[in-house]
Protein backbone atom coordinates (compact mmCIF):
# COMPACT_ATOMS: atom_id res chain seq x y z
CA UNK A 1 0.00 0.00 0.00
CA UNK A 2 1.02 3.48 -1.09
CA UNK A 3 1.55 6.14 1.78
CA UNK A 4 0.50 4.40 4.51
CA UNK A 5 2.45 5.01 7.97
CA UNK A 6 2.83 2.68 10.71
CA UNK A 7 4.09 2.57 14.31
CA UNK A 8 5.46 -0.74 15.51
CA UNK A 9 5.44 -2.36 18.92
CA UNK A 10 7.80 -5.62 19.32
CA UNK A 11 8.02 -6.99 22.96
CA UNK A 12 8.15 -10.66 22.57
CA UNK A 13 10.74 -12.14 23.84
CA UNK A 14 13.38 -9.50 25.85
CA UNK A 15 14.19 -6.38 23.28
CA UNK A 16 11.75 -3.51 24.18
CA UNK A 17 11.31 -1.91 20.02
CA UNK A 18 9.45 0.41 18.42
CA UNK A 19 9.44 1.77 15.02
CA UNK A 20 7.71 4.38 12.54
CA UNK A 21 6.94 2.72 8.88
CA UNK A 22 6.43 4.18 5.97
CA UNK A 23 5.03 1.87 2.94
CA UNK A 24 6.58 -1.05 4.86
CA UNK A 25 9.95 -0.18 3.75
CA UNK A 26 11.15 3.03 4.34
CA UNK A 27 12.07 3.48 8.42
CA UNK A 28 11.41 6.70 9.64
CA UNK A 29 12.73 5.72 13.15
CA UNK A 30 13.71 2.49 14.46
CA UNK A 31 14.59 2.41 18.47
CA UNK A 32 15.29 -0.54 20.28
CA UNK A 33 16.31 -1.17 24.33
CA UNK A 34 17.72 -4.72 24.54
CA UNK A 35 17.82 -6.25 28.51
CA UNK A 36 21.44 -8.20 28.24
CA UNK A 37 22.62 -6.20 31.39
CA UNK A 38 19.75 -7.61 33.84
CA UNK A 39 19.67 -11.38 31.91
CA UNK A 40 23.56 -11.67 31.24
CA UNK A 41 24.12 -13.42 35.21
CA UNK A 42 21.57 -15.41 34.42
CA UNK A 43 23.34 -17.07 31.10
CA UNK A 44 19.89 -16.82 29.60
CA UNK A 45 16.70 -14.85 29.76
CA UNK A 46 14.41 -14.59 32.36
CA UNK A 47 10.93 -14.12 31.54
CA UNK A 48 9.60 -12.19 34.81
CA UNK A 49 12.82 -9.86 34.29
CA UNK A 50 12.37 -9.29 30.86
CA UNK A 51 8.32 -8.40 31.37
CA UNK A 52 9.16 -5.97 34.38
CA UNK A 53 11.58 -4.37 31.87
CA UNK A 54 9.43 -3.57 28.99
CA UNK A 55 6.32 -2.03 31.30
CA UNK A 56 9.34 0.43 32.51
CA UNK A 57 10.63 0.91 29.11
CA UNK A 58 8.04 0.80 26.49
CA UNK A 59 6.08 4.69 27.25
CA UNK A 60 9.07 6.13 26.27
CA UNK A 61 10.07 3.96 23.18
CA UNK A 62 7.28 4.79 21.68
CA UNK A 63 7.61 8.44 22.47
CA UNK A 64 10.91 8.15 20.95
CA UNK A 65 10.12 6.43 17.84
CA UNK A 66 7.07 9.13 17.49
CA UNK A 67 9.84 12.01 17.82
CA UNK A 68 12.83 10.24 15.90
CA UNK A 69 10.17 9.73 12.77
CA UNK A 70 9.03 13.59 13.89
CA UNK A 71 5.57 12.49 13.50
CA UNK A 72 2.71 12.03 16.29
CA UNK A 73 0.44 9.44 16.85
CA UNK A 74 -2.32 11.12 15.46
CA UNK A 75 -0.18 11.25 11.82
CA UNK A 76 -0.47 7.03 12.04
CA UNK A 77 -2.71 4.98 10.06
CA UNK A 78 -2.27 2.17 12.27
CA UNK A 79 -0.59 0.62 15.18
CA UNK A 80 1.26 -3.22 14.03
CA UNK A 81 2.03 -4.89 17.45
CA UNK A 82 3.75 -8.52 17.78
CA UNK A 83 1.01 -10.74 19.13
CA UNK A 84 2.98 -14.00 19.20
CA UNK A 85 4.69 -16.39 19.27
CA UNK A 86 7.42 -15.57 22.28
CA UNK A 87 7.10 -14.87 26.22
CA UNK A 88 3.66 -14.41 27.24
CA UNK A 89 4.18 -11.64 30.39
CA UNK A 90 6.74 -9.82 27.31
CA UNK A 91 3.94 -10.16 24.88
CA UNK A 92 0.95 -9.08 27.24
CA UNK A 93 2.77 -5.61 27.91
CA UNK A 94 3.14 -4.99 24.39
CA UNK A 95 -0.51 -6.09 23.08
CA UNK A 96 -1.97 -3.99 26.10
CA UNK A 97 -0.13 -1.09 25.24
CA UNK A 98 -1.05 -0.94 21.72
CA UNK A 99 -4.38 -1.77 22.70
CA UNK A 100 -4.28 1.50 24.59
CA UNK A 101 -2.95 3.36 22.45
CA UNK A 102 -5.20 2.53 19.30
CA UNK A 103 -8.22 3.08 21.75
CA UNK A 104 -7.38 6.63 23.25
CA UNK A 105 -6.03 7.16 19.58
CA UNK A 106 -9.19 6.25 17.19
CA UNK A 107 -6.43 4.43 15.12
CA UNK A 108 -6.65 0.63 14.04
CA UNK A 109 -4.49 -2.15 15.91
CA UNK A 110 -3.16 -5.08 13.61
CA UNK A 111 -1.85 -7.66 15.48
CA UNK A 112 1.01 -9.71 13.78
CA UNK A 113 3.15 -12.87 13.84
CA UNK A 114 6.35 -12.53 15.15
CA UNK A 115 8.26 -14.92 12.62
CA UNK A 116 6.34 -13.11 9.43
CA UNK A 117 8.04 -10.12 10.45
CA UNK A 118 11.76 -11.93 10.75
CA UNK A 119 10.30 -13.08 6.80
CA UNK A 120 10.10 -9.81 5.30
CA UNK A 121 12.90 -8.02 6.92
CA UNK A 122 15.26 -8.21 4.25
CA UNK A 123 13.48 -5.85 2.33
CA UNK A 124 13.47 -3.05 4.72
CA UNK A 125 15.72 -0.09 3.04
CA UNK A 126 16.18 -1.81 0.36
CA UNK A 127 14.85 -1.29 -3.69
CA UNK A 128 15.35 -5.26 -3.60
CA UNK A 129 11.45 -6.68 -3.71
CA UNK A 130 10.15 -10.11 -3.23
CA UNK A 131 9.67 -12.69 -6.08
CA UNK A 132 7.15 -15.26 -5.16
CA UNK A 133 7.37 -17.22 -4.50
CA UNK A 134 10.87 -17.57 -2.24
CA UNK A 135 12.75 -19.48 -0.05
CA UNK A 136 13.34 -18.13 3.53
CA UNK A 137 16.16 -19.58 6.06
CA UNK A 138 14.31 -18.20 9.63
CA UNK A 139 17.18 -18.85 12.27
CA UNK A 140 16.52 -17.49 15.57
CA UNK A 141 17.26 -18.06 19.58
CA UNK A 142 13.69 -19.85 19.50
CA UNK A 143 13.36 -20.90 16.18
CA UNK A 144 14.73 -22.43 13.11
CA UNK A 145 13.14 -22.96 10.10
CA UNK A 146 12.86 -23.22 6.48
CA UNK A 147 9.45 -21.44 4.45
CA UNK A 148 8.10 -21.76 1.33
CA UNK A 149 6.98 -17.88 0.79
CA UNK A 150 4.25 -17.90 -1.79
CA UNK A 151 2.99 -14.46 -0.72
CA UNK A 152 2.75 -12.51 2.34
CA UNK A 153 -0.52 -14.56 3.55
CA UNK A 154 0.65 -18.03 2.28
CA UNK A 155 3.31 -19.55 3.89
CA UNK A 156 4.23 -22.85 4.55
CA UNK A 157 7.11 -24.36 6.65
CA UNK A 158 9.44 -26.81 5.09
CA UNK A 159 11.09 -27.87 7.51
CA UNK A 160 11.90 -26.79 11.56
CA UNK A 161 14.15 -28.32 14.35
CA UNK A 162 13.23 -30.64 16.36
CA UNK A 163 14.40 -30.05 19.47
CA UNK A 164 16.97 -26.86 20.08
CA UNK A 165 17.08 -23.70 17.47
CA UNK A 166 20.22 -22.90 16.57
CA UNK A 167 20.80 -19.43 18.75
CA UNK A 168 20.04 -21.76 21.56
CA UNK A 169 22.58 -23.73 20.76
CA UNK A 170 25.16 -20.83 20.33
CA UNK A 171 23.72 -19.26 23.84
CA UNK A 172 24.49 -22.88 25.56
CA UNK A 173 27.63 -23.61 24.20
CA UNK A 174 28.91 -20.14 24.51
CA UNK A 175 27.83 -20.87 28.74
CA UNK A 176 30.46 -23.92 28.08
CA UNK A 177 32.95 -22.19 26.92
CA UNK A 178 32.97 -19.35 29.35
CA UNK A 179 31.59 -16.65 26.91
CA UNK A 180 29.37 -13.61 27.65
CA UNK A 181 25.75 -13.47 26.83
CA UNK A 182 24.47 -13.58 24.20
CA UNK A 183 25.85 -16.64 22.85
CA UNK A 184 26.03 -15.97 19.11
CA UNK A 185 28.21 -12.73 18.59
CA UNK A 186 30.93 -14.12 21.00
CA UNK A 187 30.94 -17.45 19.21
CA UNK A 188 31.02 -15.41 16.09
CA UNK A 189 34.09 -13.40 17.28
CA UNK A 190 35.99 -16.08 18.91
CA UNK A 191 35.71 -18.64 16.20
CA UNK A 192 37.54 -16.37 13.95
CA UNK A 193 40.37 -16.81 15.55
CA UNK A 194 40.36 -20.56 14.90
CA UNK A 195 40.23 -23.05 12.83
CA UNK A 196 37.38 -25.73 12.69
CA UNK A 197 39.90 -28.86 13.35
CA UNK A 198 37.37 -30.56 15.61
CA UNK A 199 34.44 -33.10 13.86
CA UNK A 200 31.41 -32.57 15.62
CA UNK A 201 28.49 -34.44 14.40
CA UNK A 202 26.05 -32.81 11.80
CA UNK A 203 22.75 -33.92 12.31
CA UNK A 204 21.19 -35.75 8.75
CA UNK A 205 17.53 -36.16 8.67
CA UNK A 206 15.82 -38.87 7.33
CA UNK A 207 14.97 -39.64 3.84
CA UNK A 208 13.91 -36.12 2.49
CA UNK A 209 12.68 -34.59 5.52
CA UNK A 210 14.18 -30.85 5.95
CA UNK A 211 13.99 -31.09 9.77
CA UNK A 212 17.26 -30.08 11.73
CA UNK A 213 18.34 -31.30 15.20
CA UNK A 214 21.01 -29.14 17.51
CA UNK A 215 20.61 -30.74 20.84
CA UNK A 216 23.53 -33.50 20.10
CA UNK A 217 25.78 -31.11 18.66
CA UNK A 218 25.18 -29.26 22.01
CA UNK A 219 26.23 -32.28 24.07
CA UNK A 220 28.76 -33.48 21.63
CA UNK A 221 30.50 -30.02 22.72
CA UNK A 222 30.08 -30.54 26.00
CA UNK A 223 31.16 -33.93 26.18
CA UNK A 224 34.14 -32.34 24.45
CA UNK A 225 35.25 -30.26 26.89
CA UNK A 226 34.73 -32.42 30.27
CA UNK A 227 36.90 -34.87 28.44
CA UNK A 228 40.21 -34.73 30.48
CA UNK A 229 42.49 -35.40 27.32
CA UNK A 230 41.06 -32.49 25.38
CA UNK A 231 42.06 -29.97 28.36
CA UNK A 232 44.29 -27.95 26.10
CA UNK A 233 42.60 -27.73 23.08
CA UNK A 234 42.28 -23.87 22.31
CA UNK A 235 38.89 -22.40 22.71
CA UNK A 236 39.03 -21.00 19.48
CA UNK A 237 39.04 -23.92 17.32
CA UNK A 238 36.11 -25.28 19.81
CA UNK A 239 34.10 -22.24 18.87
CA UNK A 240 35.25 -22.46 15.01
CA UNK A 241 34.24 -26.30 15.20
CA UNK A 242 30.82 -25.68 16.72
CA UNK A 243 30.07 -22.74 14.54
CA UNK A 244 30.56 -24.66 11.29
CA UNK A 245 28.66 -27.69 12.11
CA UNK A 246 25.58 -25.66 12.53
CA UNK A 247 26.64 -23.63 9.26
CA UNK A 248 26.97 -27.32 7.58
CA UNK A 249 23.77 -28.42 8.91
CA UNK A 250 21.52 -25.03 7.51
CA UNK A 251 23.02 -25.03 4.32
CA UNK A 252 22.30 -28.96 4.55
CA UNK A 253 18.87 -28.59 4.70
CA UNK A 254 19.07 -25.22 2.36
CA UNK A 255 20.34 -27.15 0.07
CA UNK A 256 17.53 -29.89 -0.37
CA UNK A 257 14.73 -27.39 -0.30
CA UNK A 258 16.10 -25.44 -3.08
CA UNK A 259 16.46 -28.65 -4.51
CA UNK A 260 12.68 -29.30 -4.44
CA UNK A 261 11.81 -25.69 -6.50
CA UNK A 262 13.41 -23.49 -8.81
CA UNK A 263 14.01 -20.55 -6.28
CA UNK A 264 14.96 -17.75 -8.00
CA UNK A 265 15.12 -15.60 -4.12
CA UNK A 266 16.34 -16.89 -1.10
CA UNK A 267 16.11 -14.80 2.19
CA UNK A 268 18.44 -15.61 5.67
CA UNK A 269 16.58 -13.75 8.18
CA UNK A 270 16.47 -14.01 12.26
CA UNK A 271 19.43 -13.08 15.01
CA UNK A 272 21.53 -16.04 13.85
CA UNK A 273 21.51 -14.65 10.19
CA UNK A 274 24.03 -11.91 11.67
CA UNK A 275 26.83 -14.50 12.17
CA UNK A 276 29.69 -13.57 9.48
CA UNK A 277 30.41 -17.61 8.48
CA UNK A 278 26.19 -18.13 8.28
CA UNK A 279 26.30 -15.01 5.72
CA UNK A 280 29.62 -16.26 3.79
CA UNK A 281 28.27 -19.66 3.36
CA UNK A 282 24.75 -18.27 2.26
CA UNK A 283 25.66 -16.08 -0.03
CA UNK A 284 28.13 -18.35 -1.83
CA UNK A 285 25.26 -20.69 -2.32
CA UNK A 286 23.27 -17.95 -3.82
CA UNK A 287 26.40 -17.46 -5.98
CA UNK A 288 26.80 -20.91 -7.18
CA UNK A 289 23.07 -21.83 -7.90
CA UNK A 290 22.31 -18.58 -9.79
CA UNK A 291 19.55 -17.54 -6.71
CA UNK A 292 19.51 -14.28 -5.56
CA UNK A 293 20.20 -14.20 -1.84
CA UNK A 294 19.07 -11.31 0.62
CA UNK A 295 20.14 -10.71 4.55
CA UNK A 296 18.61 -8.29 6.29
CA UNK A 297 20.93 -4.96 7.75
CA UNK A 298 22.52 -6.05 11.18
CA UNK A 299 19.76 -3.99 13.14
CA UNK A 300 16.87 -5.41 11.28
CA UNK A 301 18.13 -9.24 12.17
CA UNK A 302 17.69 -9.14 15.85
CA UNK A 303 13.75 -8.43 17.11
CA UNK A 304 12.94 -5.22 16.43
CA UNK A 305 9.47 -3.23 15.70
CA UNK A 306 10.39 -1.89 12.04
CA UNK A 307 9.79 -5.44 10.93
CA UNK A 308 6.42 -5.75 12.68
CA UNK A 309 4.85 -2.72 11.07
CA UNK A 310 6.12 -3.63 7.58
CA UNK A 311 4.71 -7.09 7.38
CA UNK A 312 1.86 -5.65 8.94
CA UNK A 313 1.49 -3.22 5.76
CA UNK A 314 2.70 -6.04 3.08
CA UNK A 315 -0.06 -8.35 4.35
CA UNK A 316 -2.81 -5.59 3.66
CA UNK A 317 -3.53 -5.84 7.69
CA UNK A 318 -4.68 -1.60 7.21
CA UNK A 319 -7.59 -2.47 5.53
CA UNK A 320 -8.65 -5.40 8.02
CA UNK A 321 -7.92 -4.02 11.58
CA UNK A 322 -8.39 -6.37 14.63
CA UNK A 323 -10.42 -6.03 17.43
CA UNK A 324 -9.59 -4.06 20.65
CA UNK A 325 -10.55 -7.80 22.13
CA UNK A 326 -7.34 -9.46 20.91
CA UNK A 327 -4.88 -11.66 22.82
CA UNK A 328 -1.16 -12.40 23.40
CA UNK A 329 -0.20 -16.03 21.79
CA UNK A 330 2.54 -17.10 22.89
CA UNK A 331 2.14 -20.56 21.20
CA UNK A 332 1.22 -18.46 17.83
CA UNK A 333 1.43 -20.87 14.45
CA UNK A 334 3.27 -20.09 11.83
CA UNK A 335 0.04 -20.21 9.31
CA UNK A 336 -0.74 -16.47 8.04
CA UNK A 337 -3.38 -14.59 9.67
CA UNK A 338 -5.82 -15.30 7.22
CA UNK A 339 -6.29 -18.72 8.30
CA UNK A 340 -7.43 -17.63 11.80
CA UNK A 341 -10.07 -15.65 10.95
Amino acid sequence: MYGVLLLGIETSCDDTATAVVRDGKRVLSNVATNQDRFHEKYGGIVPEIASRQHVALLSAAVEDALARAQTRLTDMDGIAVTMGPGLIGSLVVGVASAKALAFASGKPLYAVNHLHGHVFAPFLETELEPEYPFLALLVSGGHSQLVHVASPLDMRILGRTRDDAAGEAFDKTARLLGLPFPGGPAIDALAREGNSTIKFPRHRADGDALDMSFSGLKTSVRYFLSDPKNTGVRKENVAASFQAAVVDVLMDRLERAAARYPYSLAVLSGGVAANSALQRAFTTWGVRNGVRTAIPQLRYCTDNAAMIAAVADRQGESKRADPLSVSADPNLSFEPLTSRR
